[in-house]
């Protein structure tokens, strides 16, 4: 008895492996590098959603929500541009179905678009390790709370004293625990009213201030700091949506922008506005 076994070689023309992954690479190479650009230009005219300056405690609703969306469109670009390069430069699918060819084409530039996000992500957390591995930092956080880069300057106003301040006075730790109590202000509960009459002792006794004055102070400051905190969430609110929303585009757009440059591999006409460059190449060398 003869048992026939089905042959498992790729038919002609196509290639051994589904994805390549060298175009895949290069397009998600070309988007981290667009998008690191895009980033930087955008925070150098201003479209920062966050900032290591307190300059967000001015920002107006408008101004995230614009930052928002020029991070949304800047990830649109980036990923293709990285989804077309992907697309145009992977090998073709020879003599198979049209719906097969724009799959594989997709799953190139979905490729390119997860490799960028690793990068991205990875670049981001090397700059923040190089940030705080700095000697002035770590030295800095040893002797602060997590609340000294939101509440700096409110913690500046609760300790600003009556009169000039005795040289060479540490303050850092009485910084610290007030710190730690301003956080607790924007809880539900808010501030206990035993934290509030211990912050205002401790800032009579280190401003010399009257203690209806240094409770009036820790008011203020209090209610500074709940509008402080609340700016500060929402600024991260809009941030991580922003990001969520610019990722998921992107995908999309990587999958649509490589099928795109699938179909000009395979010989569809291109834009008007990319021939123009082969119909100045065609023109010189006829002139020649």
């Amino acid at each position: 008895m003869m048992i026939e076994m089905e042959s498992t070689a790729p038919p002609v023309g196509v290639p051994a492996r589904y994805v390549t992954w060298t175009p895949a690479i290069l397009g998600a190479l070309v988007a981290t590098a667009l998008s690191s650009i895009l980033v930087a230009f955008g925070a150098t005219v201003g479209l920062g959603i966050s900032s290591t300056a307190p300059t967000w405690r001015d920002a107006s609703a408008a101004l995230w929500l614009l930052s928002g969306l020029y991070l949304i469109i800047q990830a649109a670009l980036s990923f293709g541009v990285g989804g077309y390069i992907a697309g145009r430069t992977s090998v073709g699918l020879a003599a198979s179905d049209p719906a097969e060819v724009e799959h594989r084409d997709g799953l190139h530039g979905l490729a390119a678009w997860a490799i960028a996000v690793v990068l991205g992500v990875a670049l981001a957390a090397l700059l923040g390790s190089a940030t705080l591995s700095r000697p002035n930092v770590n030295a800095v956080s040893s002797r602060t709370s997590a609340a000294e880069p939101l509440l700096s300057y409110e913690l500046d106003r609760l300790f600003r004293p009556a009169r000039r301040a005795t040289a060479n006075v540490d303050l850092s730790q009485d910084r610290a625990e007030a710190g730690r109590m301003l956080l607790t202000s924007s809880s539900h509960s808010g501030m206990s009213s035993e934290d509030r009459v211990y912050l205002t002792q401790l800032v009579s006794a280190t401003t010399g201030l009257a203690a209806t004055e240094a409770e009036r102070r820790v008011d203020t400051v209090v209610a500074s700091s709940q509008a402080a905190i609340a700016k500060s969430r929402r600024s991260s609110v809009i941030l991580a949506f922003s990001v969520a929303s610019a990722l998921l585009l992107g995908a999309v757009i990587a999958w649509a922008a490589a099928g795109i440059g699938g179909r000009h591999r395979d010989g569809a006409p291109l834009p008007s506005w990319m021939r123009s460059h082969e119909h100045g190449v065609e023109y010189r060398r006829g002139m020649s």
